[in-house]
């Protein structure tokens, strides 16, 4: 009998334990630590643990849960859960089960007194005696252990895995709940917009009815007015007719009597136009005479709606590339899908972007509807590092967020084209630069004594050679608002206008040129031409004609510069309201009239040399720049605050000259010392 009991308890403790010791909520076996069976006034049994969560997880504090079995109301004594009364019958069962349990281990149904062993490796159950002490032909780099233990251990990982079951069920379930409150709170709000919003449109129609109702009053006492007015004509005219009537009886001269008469008649047909009112009494309210009620009924049928959406968080994704790069604008593009992974087409999801610095700190972004079901997020990196991009719709996160953004400070060129040479992709010493009206590149190939025309993606579309560029001294380029290039060669003293053929518009020199080697035109077609040699820049109309000088020698001692003088002129370019730029070792600007104005980044005096002036569409400023044998693009604010450089650690610029932006936010940067072209991002 002892051994069958054993026997039955062991094939029956599972079953048994599911039945009679597990809680029916947590589904966790009965103990005597946080497990506690805890009888309610329902007769169910329930484990203190999770009274305990019902009663922290109600969001209202009240002296009632209910029985999470059969929802009954139950009462919370004053002592808390603890003081619920011990399930005397489930504590008894685990006494009794604790006594009867036996470790059994698995015996051989041929051998009784054979254990059985588990190979984990092939995943099979034998006995060494049925099998001869051979398992898998002798290979003895099985896992072979008990079964009992081999039991126990599958048990433990079932145990985890139905603990980790549980738990994100559990998660679920809060998430599901909170999702449901969410719901409930969204309808009261939307209940009280919808009720505001039709309150607006009684408060208009309350309004018209005013109005319409105020027009009746006025034009009824107008009408009004105009009768009274009429009456006390009438009135008056009564009253003279029977005075003068009244006197009749007394009146014995013929003469007065044939006078009254007289004035009696004319009297008499006057008062036959008084006799028609001068104002009707026609008043009528109309309301279908136009389209109006069709309008309203129209409009009415379209104000207002209940707006849902079938997105899906956890399946939508975002498309990005995971390196920025600083003070560059970079786009994340959020693509969004409901439940069964169909491609949502409107748009109008409460989407929420949130970037943080390595530090914690909040990064500023903006979120951009496209009205498809795809958002695109753009952020604005300043320093480099590793951030993070938190993406939530509904308050719940997307699939994969948070995301890992890297920020460097290297800025690799878009496009690079050319070496040193003579051909299609060769340079000479290139120098300035120029973009075209119809987005062509105009390069300045010096040492070549031509310009090189490249497409807006820099691919090759000619070369141009002319007179004017020869001697390889062809160092300023620019474009024209007639859609002309305009060059100066320093050797020549000339200044040159072609057609964007290569055909010759006209050319002219001056007699104060010394070394010419810049030039910009500005948008009434003037000339401006930076003379390093004489110190001065020049602006001529578009025939040639000097119109003033600007600027003059500084002299030999640099702690004597003063405004308007220069050095060594590198670089002149057209700002805002065709203001004058220029550069040596320092950048200044001036007045179309020559006036000077101010010195853009005087801190970096003396520290370097300019190379090239460019001013973008939106008044920002980038110059070539080299210092300490560093170069780079710097760029400024038009009232001359520094914002950021553009530099690449893979591609460096060296001597970098003319540069010129372009469309997209793009700068197309000369590279006279590595003899090349390169086009940057800056934005």
């Amino acid at each position: 009998m002892t051994s069958r009991l054993v026997e039955t308890v062991s094939i029956n403790y599972e079953d048994f334990n599911e039945s009679f010791l597990t809680c029916g909520t947590c589904m966790c076996t009965y103990d005597s630590q946080e497990h506690i069976p805890k009888l309610l006034p329902c007769s169910h049994t329930v484990c203190r643990l999770c009274l305990e969560r019902i009663v922290e997880g109600q969001t209202r504090d009240t002296a009632s849960i209910r029985c999470p079995i059969c929802r009954d109301v139950i009462q919370i004594p004053r002592g808390g859960v603890a003081t619920f009364p011990p399930s005397f019958l489930v504590n008894q069962l685990m006494d009794l089960m604790a006594r009867q349990r036996r470790d059994i281990i698995p015996k051989c149904s041929k051998h009784s007194a054979q254990e059985l062993l588990f190979c984990e490796t092939c995943d099979i159950v034998f006995c060494t005696v049925c099998t001869g002490d051979i398992h898998c032909g002798g290979n003895q780099e099985h896992t072979v252990i008990p079964f009992s233990i081999a039991i126990k251990r599958m048990s433990e990982i079932l145990l985890h895995k139905a603990n980790r079951c549980l738990v994100n069920l559990a998660r679920a379930q809060d998430n599901v709940t909170e999702e449901m409150r969410k719901l409930d709170a969204n309808v009261d709000g939307t209940f009280e917009m919808v009720n505001r919003s039709f309150q607006d449109l009684i408060v208009l129609l309350e309004k018209r009815r005013h109005e319409v109702l105020q027009n009746l009053q006025t034009v009824r006492d107008e009408k009004r007015k105009i009768l009274r007015e009429q009456l006390d004509i009438i009135q008056g005219e009564k009253d003279q007719v029977e005075r003068d009537s009244g006197g009749l009886n007394y009146q014995i001269e013929v003469r007065n009597i044939t006078k009254k008469i007289g004035d009696l008649n004319e009297k008499l047909d006057m008062t036959t136009t008084l006799i028609e009112p001068r104002e009707n009494a026609f008043i009528r309210y109309d309301f279908k005479h136009n389209s109006a009620i069709h309008n309203i009924e129209q409009a009415l049928k379209d104000f207002g709606r209940v707006r849902v959406s079938k997105t899906f968080p956890a399946l939508c994704t975002a498309k990005y590339d995971p390196l920025s790069i600083t003070h560059l604008d970079w786009v994340v593009k959020v693509s969004t899908v409901n439940y069964h992974g169909d491609t949502q087409t409107s748009g109008g999801d409460p989407i929420c972007a949130d970037i943080r610095n390595g530090g914690g700190g909040v990064i500023e972004s903006t979120v951009c509807d496209g009205g498809d079901g795809t958002y695109t997020v753009t952020y604005t990196p300043r320093l480099e590092g590793t951030y993070r991009l938190y993406i939530n719709i509904f308050d719940r996160s997307i699939r994969g967020s948070p995301f890992k953004l890297n920020v460097t400070e290297t800025n690799n060129p878009v496009v690079q084209v050319g070496d040193r040479g003579s051909g299609e992709q060769g340079f000479m010493q290139p120098v300035g630069v120029a973009v075209h009206q119809t987005g062509n590149v105009y390069i300045a190939d010096t040492g070549n004594s031509r310009i090189k025309v490249l497409s807006e993606d820099l691919r090759f579309l000619k070369h141009i050679t002319m007179e004017g560029l020869a001697q390889q001294s062809a160092t300023g380029i620019s474009s024209t608002p007639a859609h002309n290039i305009v060059t100066v060669n320093w050797r020549t003293k000339q200044v040159t206008e072609l057609s964007v053929d290569g055909s010759l518009v006209s050319h002219f020199t001056c007699a104060d040129f010394v070394e010419p080697v810049c030039l910009a035109v500005n948008s009434r077609g003037e000339i401006i031409v930076g003379d390093s040699g004489a110190h001065k820049v020049f602006l001529f109309d578009s025939s040639g004609k000097l119109l003033r000088r600007i600027g003059s020698s500084r002299g030999k001692s640099i702690a004597s510069e003063d405004p308007g003088q220069f050095n060594l002129i590198t670089a002149v370019a057209v700002g805002r309201a065709d203001d004058v730029l220029a550069a040596d070792s320092r950048l200044q600007v001036f007045s179309r009239s020559g006036k000077f104005l101010r010195e853009i980044y005087p801190e970096g005096q003396g520290k370097g040399q300019y190379g090239g002036i460019a001013v973008d569409t939106d008044h920002r400023i980038l110059v070539t720049r080299t210092e300490k044998g560093r170069s780079f693009v710097q760029l400024f604010t038009y009232s001359g605050k520094p914002l950021f450089h553009v530099d690449s650690f893979d591609y460096k610029l060296k001597r970098p000259a003319g540069l010129a932006v372009t469309t997209g936010h793009h700068v197309i940067v000369v590279d006279l010392g590595n003899d090349c072209v390169k086009k940057y991002r800056y934005k």
